[in-house]
């Protein structure tokens, strides 16, 4: 192994674990999260040459993470399995319920490109500017899209109390 490869299998190994907290919270399943890195990972060996010992390691990974966690939601769209008609008569178990409002779960519910931005902004607690880079968008587009998920998260989990009740 080169020094480089030694570079990038130590720096997969310092930063590997905050990677798929991140595309957790992007997705919202860890076997999912675990894809997703994986992928972004590849990407980012195949780039690890040409990046530099100063370069914005962290923020090239994530952005990689955040548009494959995009075009994976967008090719998972035309790939999900819908429904049927007919409704078991047993209701499958709550999973991870704990008794705690479940933000995880209000958060996969956001549209992902709300998601990706209420995640990077106050999860990664990164600057409007970094996340709209991330993105390729607008800085004004990157807080109309945190304002609008935080508004989304707080009415989820404000009926979800209402209709569970306090706990």
């Amino acid at each position: 192994m080169t020094d480089r490869d030694n570079e990038f299998v130590d720096y997969v190994k310092a930063r590997g674990a905050a990677l798929r907290r991140t595309a957790f919270l992007l997705c919202g399943d860890w076997h999912r999260a675990e894809d997703l890195v994986q992928s972004a990972l590849l990407k980012l060996f195949r780039a690890w040459p040409k990046i530099r010992a100063d370069d914005a390691v962290d923020a090239y990974a994530r952005k990689i993470l955040v548009r494959t966690a995009i075009d994976e939601s967008r090719r998972l769209w035309r790939k999900r399995e819908w429904g049927a008609d007919d409704l078991p008569e047993v209701a499958a178990p709550h999973e991870d319920h704990d008794g705690a409002l479940d933000a995880r779960r209000a958060l996969g519910r956001l549209p992902v490109r709300q998601r990706a931005a209420v995640v990077l902004r106050y999860w990664e607690d990164l600057p409007v500017e970094e996340v709209a880079q991330l993105l390729g968008c607008a800085e004004g587009t990157v807080k109309s899209q945190c304002a609008k998920g935080l508004a989304s998260l707080r009415r989820m989990l404000r009926d979800e109390m209402v209709l569970e009740g306090p706990r």
